[in-house]
């Protein structure tokens, strides 16, 4: 996350700008939108890919249409600060299903967690079972959603006409 931003020409920003949109378009479509003709869209979007700008596509899903009711962030705080404390709750957290959202932050807190589950009652067993089961574990403070304003993973792009400046 630390590396300096790349410069990107405009048209690489405009094949961003679609795929962030719609990641199932074909890339004859892609290249008539961005204004190339499909062999240099085709080869400009996998030098994307082997860069590492865009790292992968995938489905946007309805937790709600496969039963998963709560959306909660935990703001969970540990009770020794090492490497090697660190390394194993990251560890415990890639491993468990019901985290969709792992993040070290700063603050009063050392990690936020972004977790769903079918319903309260599943949610408690995760609390209880899994995170205050773990030894280093101090504190837990939870947020459960009321209600989804925004949920997006299109980011803003450096450079465009319509998006302030970095």
């Amino acid at each position: 996350m630390n590396q300096p931003p790349r410069e990107f020409d405009q048209i690489d920003l405009k094949i961003l700008d679609v795929l962030q949109k719609d990641g199932r378009i074909s890339n004859a479509d892609l290249a008539d939108r961005v204004g190339l003709s499909a062999s240099p869209c085709l080869r400009r979007m996998r030098a994307l890919e082997e860069q590492g700008v865009i790292s992968g596509y995938r489905a946007d899903l309805d937790p709600v249409q496969l039963g998963l009711t709560i959306l909660a962030f935990v703001e969970v705080r540990i009770s020794r600060h090492g490497a090697g404390t660190a390394a194993i709750f990251r560890e415990a957290m890639m491993k468990e299903r019901l985290v969709v959202g792992c993040y070290m932050v700063t603050g009063s807190y050392d990690f936020l967690l972004k977790v769903v589950a079918r319903d309260l009652e599943s949610y408690k067993a995760f609390t209880l079972e899994t995170l205050l089961g773990m030894p280093d574990v101090q504190d837990i403070r939870t947020s459960i959603v009321l209600d989804l304003i925004k949920n997006t993973s299109e980011l803003p792009l450096p450079g465009r006409q319509d998006l302030p400046a970095f």
